[in-house]
């Protein structure tokens, strides 16, 4: 069990990351992730390209008004700016609290070869203190589930809601706020009814988990995905009708202490991203925040408008920081589409 002082500390954080109008901007992607996106505006995956786009985004003035966190990869928590200010300082410096990507990726799950289980849980321990020493104040785990033929088994569910119960306990137990992010891949034929089914399940188990760890509630960030039909499903959900199915969901599932639920956007576009977490909000309040965590909704246009020249910087800052301006009113209820076209 953790001290009282040690989860009012913890609670303080998490409430900071999900407080209403803010949000966590995810830039934790691993280097053969950002090598995809920087072949799309061919741009080489040098360490440099990759320390100048963080800089690019990590230096948005006024970002802070939006943004609460921003989750780093190891490479770029190492990193400093082109005048070696180090980002986590340049974070710090501007409102915002820095966080870590701790897990260390997937793998096959044994005896189910179309599954995975996270890997990380070893040296996890110290692996956060020096990330911790180095200013982070929450980190990250993701665990991916996969909806399919028979699929997820039963086993990998739970073997997934352990995992991540045993990560959030060590972070708590070193002093940082643990994100749990167990995702519910759109990949898939499967219609919205199946994954609001698997979520339920995945959710279900990860709470059992956390319980019976003996995991502080109120000292971590749910950041799961929304209720949507799979990719290849043929089928378009509506905002109403995902808000609707994810309420439904979360109402069952989230336990009240729980400081705020933190949503990554999984393969929705900027805008959907956007306009699906507006439509949750407005039925608000809920016991628990509603925020976002986002990447790729967040940064895919500045990412384009930056497109690996110094001379864009600005136009690319421009269009994150109104991309964190509509999610931030997203927060609260009040994303419009005259405030889409009012803000570019």
């Amino acid at each position: 069990m953790l001290e009282h002082a040690q989860t009012q500390q913890l609670n303080q954080i998490a409430k900071r990351l999900v407080e209403p109008g803010k949000g966590i901007l995810a830039a934790d992607e691993s280097n053969a992730t950002i090598e995809k996106r920087l072949a799309k505006i061919n741009v080489p995956s040098t360490e440099e390209n990759r320390r100048s786009y963080r800089e690019m985004l990590f230096t948005t003035k006024g970002i802070r008004e939006y943004i609460s966190g921003v989750i780093l990869y190891e490479e770029t928590i190492m990193q400093s700016t082109h005048v070696g200010v180090t980002f986590v300082k340049t974070l710090e410096d501007a409102g915002v609290m820095a966080g870590i990507k701790i897990d260390q990726g997937t793998k096959e799950m044994e005896g189910s070869a179309n599954e995975k289980v996270t890997k990380g849980l070893d040296g996890l321990a110290d692996r956060l203190k020096k990330f911790q020493a180095l200013g982070a104040k929450f980190a990250k785990w993701r665990a991916v589930i996969t909806i399919g033929q028979g699929l997820p088994t039963r086993s990998n569910i739970v073997q997934n809601a352990k995992d991540l119960a045993q990560y959030a306990l060590v972070c708590q137990q070193v002093g940082v706020v643990p994100i749990v992010e167990p995702e519910v891949l759109m990949d898939g034929a499967h219609d919205m009814a199946r994954c609001e089914e698997v979520s339920q399940q995945v959710l279900e188990a990860v709470f059992e988990q956390m319980a019976a760890a003996g995991v502080a509630l109120e000292g971590m960030i749910l950041k799961t995905n929304m209720v949507v039909p799979g990719k290849e499903s043929g089928q378009k959900a509506t905002s109403a009708e995902i808000a609707e199915a994810t309420l439904r969901l979360f109402e069952s599932e989230l336990p009240p202490t729980l400081p705020g639920q933190a949503f990554l956007s999984g393969g929705q576009s900027e805008v959907e991203a956007t306009a699906n977490l507006n439509e949750m909000a407005k039925r608000g309040p809920f016991a628990w925040n509603l925020s976002f965590s986002y990447g790729r909704a967040l940064q895919d246009s500045a990412l384009k408008t930056w497109a690996g020249k110094p001379e864009n910087v600005a136009a690319a800052q421009k269009g994150l920081l109104h991309r964190a301006k509509m999610n931030s009113l997203a927060t609260l209820g009040k994303y419009s589409d005259a405030a889409e076209q009012k803000a570019e």
